[in-house]
């Protein structure tokens, strides 16, 4: 079992954030077979997109970095915020040391494919950091970017939740939301399924949060620098990424009463959303998504209220009732 020891001066640092470079390598893992399997329409669509970089670029460096579930520190720097970008995640891995990197190599790149020579080549070079830095670039630009807008939605739309449950219920009842394998006893967050056992003392510096669209059903972290101790968790609604959306999203008797669009609406708001971030994760257009809300409020199914800067709409009683006796 691993322990977090979390005093009230931790909560108060703890925070959020999103990390592109780690999502791209959960995903380059999962084509490589490393982790968790791909939706078969995932596959299908990325696989040959996939084996011909690892031809064309050095994308076997890059795999040669990573062990089950992890990878070199310095290929997914630790997130600053909730704004994080992958150009802001590429220029810190092309600032990386040679010394950092090659570090990072003797730990990481222990594997048969690090013997591989063209492999070797580039890991014992004196350009090994661009080189990796640009097939990173490429992979990212060939197999992420295009669906990034969709699942950065889905990540945002969970912090929403979390920050609102915080709010109304307090942290423990929030941590121990991120994973049914996650308990907050005594002053401490204790992770019993975790393979690693032992305390970890945040000592006043807080805990990062990051929800993941790749990492799971488990629940990853990160217990040494340069990382901020660190939990990364599965994002809520990631169900439409593995392939669940239409027998979750589509219950025949809501559909019925209100069309598809608007059942689709209806069941993602299980935590309040605004109207981008609707569109980014559903797929649909905020025009369409803004027309298909109206008429959701005017029916008496939603309310909206000011966040910040945002306009987040969430399910009224009725519209609860709806969903809820709709499976």
């Amino acid at each position: 079992m691993l322990r977090f020891e979390v005093s009230v001066e931790d909560l108060l640092r703890s925070r959020f954030a999103l990390s592109p470079a780690m999502e791209l390598c959960a995903l380059l893992r999962s084509l490589a077979g490393q982790d968790r399997p791909l939706p078969r329409t995932w596959a299908t669509r990325l696989l040959p997109v996939f084996e011909r970089l690892r031809c064309e670029t050095e994308l076997n460096a890059v795999l040669a970095l990573h062990t089950p579930r992890s990878g070199a520190d310095f290929i997914a720097p630790p997130p600053r915020g909730l704004n994080q970008t992958w150009a802001d995640d590429l220029a810190l891995i092309r600032a990386t040391p040679l010394e950092t990197a090659r570090h990072g190599f003797a730990t990481t790149a222990t594997g048969p494919s690090a013997r591989d020579p063209l492999v070797r080549a580039v890991l014992d070079s004196t350009d090994a950091v661009p080189r990796i830095a640009e097939a990173m670039d490429q992979a990212w630009h060939e197999l992420l970017a295009a669906d990034w807008p969709q699942l950065r939605a889905i990540c945002e739309r969970d912090v929403v939740h979390r920050v609102g449950v915080i709010g109304e219920h307090g942290w423990a009842t929030t941590i121990e939301s991120l994973h049914p394998g996650i308990a907050w006893r005594a002053g401490g967050i204790e992770l019993g399924f975790f393979p690693r056992g032992g305390t970890v003392r945040l000592a006043g510096d807080g805990l990062l949060l990051i929800p993941s669209v790749f990492v799971g059903p488990s629940v990853a972290a990160h217990l040494e620098d340069p990382w901020p101790r660190t939990l990364v968790y599965p994002a809520r609604g990631t169900a439409a990424l593995w392939g669940e959306q239409e027998t979750v999203l589509q219950p025949d008797a809501l559909t019925a009463l209100v069309g598809r669009a608007r059942a689709r609406l209806l069941v993602a708001l299980d935590a309040p959303a605004s109207t981008s971030h609707l569109a980014r994760s559903l797929a649909m257009t905020p025009g369409a998504v803004g027309d298909h809300l109206a008429i959701l409020r005017g029916a008496g199914l939603l309310v909206r209220a000011r966040s910040g800067r945002s306009v987040l709409y969430r399910r009224t009683p009725l519209g609860e009732a709806l969903v809820g006796g709709s499976g």
